[in-house]
């Protein structure tokens, strides 16, 4: 897919928990208890499916962060891929000879199989276990990296980037529900939480940082390098992570659940990453998306009825769950337009190179990590979720604006530099408490479905959103073509419309998270959960 210009094509996956109470003292086999309890009387809650409600923690603290740093380093293997394939692929399409349409496949076979079994993979680490499914995708995506790094076909690498995408959607629909896990006091989640949304939030701009170090010595190598990091990941998370138990009896895959969710979900994703070159209106794009609806609207039905649905709709009642997840498509599409139609700016019409390119996004990296590593918890842990989330979004959403203003003769320092501080800022303030209201509410034995949900709205919402706005700055700057304005000056005015159209997403999701977003009393959460379980 054509990203405002015709030699950079793709998108990137996405990239994106509140606590379930539990003592965690001690360090031994911690009780973890739903999230809320049950009102006197009331029948008692169905055991987790995975019988993970009795989890192994290791014995000291210090082991549970290491265990945090070893799941963020298998999730930032993912999260760094489609950006360092980025940078890799004109060196791909020479050595290999690929067309301007098959390279696209070098993507988007990667973003479909991510795309598509986000949610399933959330739902197997529930029914089987979080870490047998981690250690599953972890296998699965370095296997794939080490077969594409070997690659000396245009066929093997495109089906192995595939298999990577499975790989890849397995580990980050259940990362999530690992960390839940390992961490059940309020405030060690926070901290958690933002070295996850860190990760996340800078992963791909550390990318073209790394992609263009690793490109000079070769595309081979971008993959190569997931093979030692995968065994350490896979050795320390045996050694580390929660081990659960297996299926409850009679507990069985909602198989047309399955089936249909991620049909739908695959069609949804081949249809958007393909609309820009296909177009909106051709008969491939409105047929697939049609198709995508229909096979949604039957997949709500039928979990509307089986006994043991793949996705509880009764999720989806609980207030902060849906409003995190409508925030994080806005966030995502505004963030992912953020980065990409920057990246173009700097390259195409300020001349960078990807390894300046890289450097010129570390501002925003290193603001980030400084909040994501410990100030975005205190701040929720002394504001709550609400008002860190909305004030955050703000932020970034100036930050897209500022970008608005960057000419073709542009300086970095007075031009790229504060809309960078201002978006580090955001993305750094932001991610944590919209990640963990989007699991704030959800009991054990449906985290890793919430994991899932949450991060299929990243996916969706930054392939979606990025598509229309390149969609957007390519109309744009075409419509300057044809009035006379030269190629820079045309490609800018396109890249101005994106920041603006990407800048309105984060003010309304701001907007939707000012007054949506709900801070819980203890009191007025044990009412909450008293009435949905009544």
């Amino acid at each position: 897919m054509a990203v405002a210009h015709p030699e950079i094509k793709g998108t990137p996956p996405p990239r994106h928990a509140f606590p379930v109470r539990g003592d965690n003292s001690g360090g031994g086999p911690v009780k973890l208890s739903p999230p809320f309890p049950r009102r006197p009387g009331a029948p008692a809650l169905a055991a987790a499916p995975n019988q993970e409600s009795v989890v192994s923690h290791p014995a000291a603290p210090e082991q549970r962060w290491f265990a945090l740093y070893v799941l963020c380093c298998g999730v930032l293997m993912i999260v760094l891929d489609t950006t360092i394939v980025n940078v890799a692929l004109p060196s791909i399409r020479e050595d290999l000879q690929f067309s301007d349409t098959g390279l696209v496949w070098v993507v988007n076979a990667y973003l479909l199989t991510f795309g598509g079994f986000l949610l399933l993979g959330g739902r197997l680490g529930d029914l089987y276990g979080h870490r047998k499914l981690f250690l599953i995708g972890l296998v699965l995506f370095t296997l794939a990296s080490v077969a594409c790094g070997l690659s000396g076909t245009r066929t093997l690498l495109v089906t192995a980037r595939a298999v990577q995408g499975l790989g890849g959607a397995v580990v980050t629909a259940v990362a999530l529900s690992l960390i839940m896990d390992l961490f059940t006091e309020p405030e060690e989640r926070a901290r958690a939480m933002g070295i996850y949304g860190f990760v996340c939030a800078a992963g791909g701009s550390i990318g073209v940082l790394l992609g263009g170090l690793l490109t000079s010595l070769g595309w081979h190598w971008i993959f190569l390098v997931n093979l030692p990091i995968g065994i350490a990941v896979y050795a320390f998370s045996l050694r580390l992570l929660p081990a659960g138990e297996g299926p409850a009896p009679g507990e069985k895959l909602d198989i047309a659940g399955a089936v249909t969710v991620t049909s739908a979900l695959m069609l949804a994703v081949f249809a958007i990453v393909n609309g820009n070159e296909a177009g909106w209106r051709s008969t491939q794009t409105l047929g697939l998306l049609a198709l995508a609806a229909a096979l949604m609207a039957l997949f709500l039905r039928i979990e509307a009825r089986v006994p043991q649905p793949l996705m509880p709709l009764s999720l989806f009642r609980l207030r902060n769950v849906a409003t995190a997840n409508v925030v994080a498509v806005l966030w995502a599409a505004a963030m992912f337009a953020w980065f990409f139609i920057s990246a173009l700016y700097l390259q195409i019409v300020l001349q960078y190179t990807p390894l300046q390119v890289g450097l010129a996004f570390l501002p925003a990296d290193l603001i980030m990590a400084v909040f994501s590593l410990g100030l975005s918890a205190k701040l929720v842990m002394r504001f709550g979720l609400r008002l860190p989330l909305a004030v955050g979004l703000a932020l970034g959403a100036v930050g897209l604006l500022l970008f608005t203003l960057a000419p073709v003769q542009g300086n970095f320092w007075w031009h790229v530099f504060p809309g960078m501080v201002l978006l580090g800022l955001g993305g750094g303030i932001a991610f944590n408490p919209m990640l963990l209201a989007a699991m704030n509410d959800v009991s054990t034995e449906d985290s890793g479905l919430a994991s899932g949900v949450v991060n299929t709205a990243f996916m969706m919402g930054g392939a979606l959103g990025l598509a229309i706005l390149a969609s957007l700055a390519a109309a744009r700057s075409d419509a300057l073509r044809v009035a006379g304005a030269d190629t820079l000056a045309a490609l800018t005015g396109g890249y101005h419309l994106a920041f603006l159209v990407g800048g309105l997403f984060a003010i309304l999701a701001a907007v939707l998270g000012a007054l949506l977003i709900r801070d819980k009393s203890p009191s007025a959460a044990h009412a909450t959960e008293d009435s949905a379980t009544s």
